[in-house]
């Protein structure tokens, strides 16, 4: 079975940090560093937007404006794992955090997570 696990969410005061994981598993992830992952997140009442992305080999990253110089993203190939260092929190970064895995380019992603929610409070 294909799967995303997301964890590491939870309820942190503004300011604070968190770090999200996501541990792949399943036939298409024997091959885990074939795969760009990213992490995507949706407010409520919000679309899902775009976070964070990695490629396969953990060279290059980018960052949404929102979230640049305050969220790092990497990744453990021989863990196959994701993740997600948050910091210097704030309220509107709250959401369901998802990650998402593609062998191709991320703005279609073959894999997604169940999600994971953030919470801040002011």
């Amino acid at each position: 079975q294909v799967q995303l696990v997301e964890s590491g969410g939870g309820l942190v005061q503004a300011g604070g940090s968190l770090r999200l994981s996501c541990a792949a598993s399943g036939r298409p992830f024997s091959t885990f560093s074939a795969f760009h992952m990213g992490w995507f997140r949706q407010a409520p009442g919000k679309e899902r937007e775009f976070v964070a992305r990695i490629t396969w080999s953990g060279t290059s990253e980018s960052y949404a404006d929102s979230v640049k110089g305050r969220f790092a993203i990497s990744r453990d190939n021989a863990k196959k794992t994701l993740y997600l260092q948050m910091n210097s929190l704030k309220p509107e970064d709250t959401a369901v955090y998802y990650c998402a895995a593609s062998r191709g380019a991320l703005v279609t992603p073959e894999y997604w997570g169940q999600g994971t929610q953030v919470t801040v409070s002011s």
